[in-house]
């Protein structure tokens, strides 16, 4: 219980939460409405549709696993990084599971990793005042 009374006391772990639950969001309607208009209408979006859920779905995953798990900056920061890591493995395992390794799930992936970890970084500049 102590756990989630401090971590309710974060506002740094909670904003962290609060993106990784609209990046859901976000994915969810993007998936709904963007990638049915882009695929009916024959855009060449860059892969951008093809990738939602790499690039959404990692934000998701690393903001809540920093989250939930990552008490303190160096921690939440090797937290995301892993998740990141985590989802490279998950789309290299794909043969595994009947499915082809698609390239570009694997660098939006990576984007998304690093997009992530610049906003962690700001966010833990902002909200905890560190240089």
């Amino acid at each position: 219980m102590r756990h989630l009374h401090n971590w309710l006391h974060s506002p740094f772990r909670i904003v962290v939460m609060a993106i990784a639950m609209g990046a859901v969001v976000f994915y969810e309607l993007a998936r709904a409405y963007y990638r049915p208009f882009v695929y009916s209408h024959g855009i060449n979006d860059l892969h951008v549709a093809d990738t939602l859920g790499n690039s959404l779905g990692t934000v998701a995953t690393v903001f809540a696993f920093a989250s939930v798990f990552g008490c303190d900056f160096s921690r939440g920061l090797f937290v995301l990084r892993s998740a990141v890591i985590g989802v490279v493995v998950y789309e290299l395992l794909h043969p595994l599971l009947g499915k082809q390794i698609d390239p570009y799930d694997i660098v939006a992936t990576f984007v998304a990793g690093a997009v992530s970890e610049m906003v962690f970084r700001w966010l833990d500049r902002r909200l905890c005042k560190n240089p």
